[in-house]
């Protein structure tokens, strides 16, 4: 058998479902998830790490899909854009995006929601520069940057605002 006929077996969990697929060993993960998997809110632009469009959550973590292999994830957890929502709610990076018109053409913006998700997750109230250092590996054409660095100031107050406190039991909508 040939290098490219020659198939792994790939278990993971991706967006909370087990997931198991046969894959080649050089199948990239944006590639996995676009076609093994159908999910195709990964987007695929440079195929170089260089833009972020195909960023996705690998244990939580921001890493470029097309320059991971899918079967280096056998047996972890990813997160794509369409995991984010729970419940059929959008995130609040996903609203703030929304409510601050931080996308225009879309195309980068999976890859800024998830490398977002992260950050918040780790600062959850970031300054101006941090938040600039935060999103400056994903590349957008179109917004110039400053609707971005809103939604993401702004993804942090909807969070703090719905945090659990204690006596709390659903937290604050």
């Amino acid at each position: 058998m040939s290098e490219e006929t020659t198939r792994h077996l790939v278990t993971l969990v991706v967006n909370g479902v087990v997931r198991e697929a046969a894959v080649p060993a050089r199948r990239l993960l944006s590639d996995f998830l676009r076609h093994d998997l159908g999910l195709t809110g990964t987007h695929v632009g440079c195929e170089h790490g260089v833009c972020g469009a195909c960023t996705v959550l690998l244990d939580g973590e921001p890493v470029r899909s097309c320059l991971t292999f899918a079967v280096t994830v056998d047996g972890h957890e990813i997160t794509t854009v369409e995991g984010l929502a729970r419940d059929g709610e959008p995130s609040p990076v996903q609203r703030a995006f929304t409510e601050c018109h931080g996308l225009q053409c879309g195309f980068c913006t999976p890859g800024f929601l998830c490398t977002v998700t992260a950050f918040l997750r780790d600062n959850p109230a970031p300054t101006e520069e941090e938040a600039l250092e935060a999103v400056s590996g994903n590349l957008c054409r179109c917004t110039g940057y400053q609707n971005i660095i809103k939604a993401v100031h702004r993804a942090a107050e909807i969070q703090a605002e719905t945090q659990v406190r204690p006596g709390d039991r659903e937290g604050r909508a």
